[in-house]
């Protein structure tokens, strides 16, 4: 199948996480904000969905935002952490499901995109250096099989 690479075993260090929120603006938020620290690759937000839930001994029903969050497996802690922290509900939703296989590329973007990275200013880039490649940056949407 073009496009995947379904034999490979590395896929397995692979994570989707997903939270709920209340709002379409704190779903951006978290997603946002995860990406930018590095803890996830990618974030995406989908809604809204209608949750029927318990909480404090009723039924509660109500309009959540999905936050999903792609990200290698060594990161999910700290991801969970940064989550905990920074969401609105008492006890936010915080699931992992693994990533059983992706192309090969999509996964080498996803862990190179959530290694931390030198301060700013700190590291010249490849055009800054005087190589003639050109500097590539990529995001989800950019990514195509070569």
């Amino acid at each position: 199948m073009a496009g995947s690479d379904a034999g490979d075993h590395e896929d397995s260090g692979y994570l989707q996480v997903q939270t709920t929120t209340d709002s379409r603006a704190e779903a951006m938020e978290l997603a946002r904000a995860a990406v930018e620290a590095r803890l996830a690759a990618c974030g995406q937000v989908a809604g809204p969905v209608a949750s029927t839930y318990w909480w404090n001994d009723e039924l509660e029903r109500s309009e959540e935002w999905f936050v999903f969050l792609k990200l290698p497996a060594d990161r999910y802690d700290e991801l969970a952490a940064f989550l905990a922290e920074r969401h609105s509900y008492d006890e936010p939703e915080i699931l992992a499901t693994p990533i059983v296989s992706g192309s090969a590329s999509f996964l080498a973007w996803m862990r190179d995109e959530t290694r931390p990275r030198p301060a700013s200013g700190a590291t010249a880039t490849a055009q800054d250096q005087g190589s003639d490649e050109p500097v590539r940056q990529a995001t989800e949407g950019q990514i195509r099989a070569e």
